[in-house]
């Protein structure tokens, strides 16, 4: 299937990604796929933006009026600081990818974590109640935790770099006790949190009666797809754990297939990824797009076969 650029006029609306690197972003396949489906007369491209410009390009959205912005890495948390207003999760994320303009009003969100959540949910897997287990705590897991929270009855962290475990298990702890933030977001109880080594003997122990295991490390991505982050711990999962793993390139990782072998239901990434576009499409045009159109774009351009 072809995607073809919609034409384009003086009255054209623009919604861009901005990162360091951007040539590899799938973001402009799937947006304009949308596009050109709905026939609307918008569309999406990709700026190279550098850290030392990124106050002037969030100028630049302004004074050009670019409707929605992605951002991507290295940004997300940069660019905080130059935006008019953000949401309570984003708050406690730490970080941002997309951006409103609402008539020079730059707001920000995180449509990473809620894209996670819908596509667990999407996939039959509802959190509420349930104990999870987040493998990393990098940009990922941020966004994963604190979406998780929201409905999940434990979390468990764990990642080899202590520091970034600790700051995470911190934040998490000050955000979810805090009411007038648990206010913001609706919700009245507060899940556990607790961080683990990341060895075999602290996993299996939170194994026993795990529901959800979430990688949230680049291991297994491409072109090192024969890696998992379990290897080397000689850990075995029960069935009924539901495993996710936001790498999405290759669409079915090394883990994935482990995890398959044992009887564990698995989500790739790739949603995770068409979804927060989705969900950023949407609030920024009003407009619901094809999910399964910009799936298919995504896998296009990974050049992956389903």
């Amino acid at each position: 299937m072809e995607f073809k650029i919609p034409k384009i006029t003086a009255k054209t609306k623009i919604l861009a990604v901005i990162g360091d690197p951007i040539e590899h972003s799938m973001s402009p396949t799937m947006h304009n796929a949308a596009i050109e489906e709905l026939n609307l007369d918008y569309v999406y491209v990709a700026f190279h933006v550098k850290s030392n410009n990124l106050e002037w390009a969030c100028y630049g959205f302004r004074a050009l009026d670019i409707k929605g912005i992605n951002v991507t890495i290295p940004h997300k948390v940069e660019i905080m600081k130059y935006l008019n207003e953000i949401d309570p999760i984003a708050k406690g994320i730490g970080a941002i990818n997309t951006i409103k303009n609402e008539d020079g009003k730059l707001i920000g969100k995180n449509t990473d974590a809620e894209g996670f959540m819908k596509s667990l949910e999407d996939a039959g897997f509802n959190p509420s109640g349930k104990k999870c287990l987040i493998l990393g705590c990098g940009g990922a897991a941020r966004a994963i935790s604190f979406i998780l929270a929201i409905k999940a009855k434990q979390i468990i962290i764990t990642d080899i770099v202590p520091e970034v475990m600790n700051n995470l298990y911190k934040n998490l702890n000050e955000f979810y006790s805090n009411e007038e933030f648990k206010e913001s977001i609706g919700i009245k109880n507060t899940p556990t949190f607790k961080k683990i080594p990341l060895n075999q003997q602290a996993l299996e122990l939170e194994l026993k009666d795990l529901d959800l295991l979430v990688n949230a490390t680049p291991i297994g991505m491409h072109p090192n797809s024969n890696s998992s982050p379990l290897d080397g711990l000689n850990i075995t999962l029960n069935s009924n754990i539901f495993v996710f793993d936001a790498v999405y390139n290759p669409i079915k990782t090394k883990l994935m297939k482990d995890a398959e072998k044992l009887g564990c239901k698995t989500l790739s990434g790739i949603d995770m990824l068409v979804n927060q576009g989705a969900l950023a499409f949407e609030w920024w045009t009003g407009y619901k797009p094809n999910n399964k159109l910009m799936k298919e774009a995504a896998i296009k351009k990974l050049n992956i076969i389903k």
